[in-house]
């Protein structure tokens, strides 16, 4: 039962995040930003908050990351007072590279797709 109930805490700080971060930050920086998965650790003291970016720059992706390390205090803070819990936890922000790694599978399998028609161009691509 403390699972579910942890899943579902999990579940509400992510709402909570993408709510905030698409009113309430101010950083032009975090636009882009898409939470992709809240982990809260087994005391509920730490949420790593997964975030998917859109641009493909790594210098910008690291520079997203800074901003929200950077607002992770003004967070945690209107976290607090919307949820009504006793502790709210750490917010310790990754990037989610599951979509780029994701396209890099796509992309690959299409390179295969391609030799393989070019070795037998009378074979049909499978759909």
């Amino acid at each position: 039962m403390a699972r579910r109930r942890v899943q579902r805490f999990n579940e509400l700080l992510r709402q909570e995040l993408s709510t905030l971060l698409a009113r309430r930050v101010r950083d032009p920086r975090l636009s882009s930003v898409t939470i992709t998965e809240v982990d809260l650790t087994a005391d509920l003291r730490t949420a790593r908050i997964y975030v998917s970016v859109l641009d493909d720059d790594e210098e910008t992706r690291q520079a997203i990351l800074q901003g929200l390390h950077g607002a992770a205090g003004f967070l945690r803070r209107e976290l607090a007072q919307r949820i009504n819990v006793r502790y709210t936890p750490e917010l310790i922000f990754h990037l989610d590279e599951s979509a780029r790694y994701g396209e890099r599978i796509d992309q690959l399998l299409d390179q295969i797709r391609q030799a393989d028609l070019a070795k037998d161009p009378h074979s049909h691509p499978e759909n």
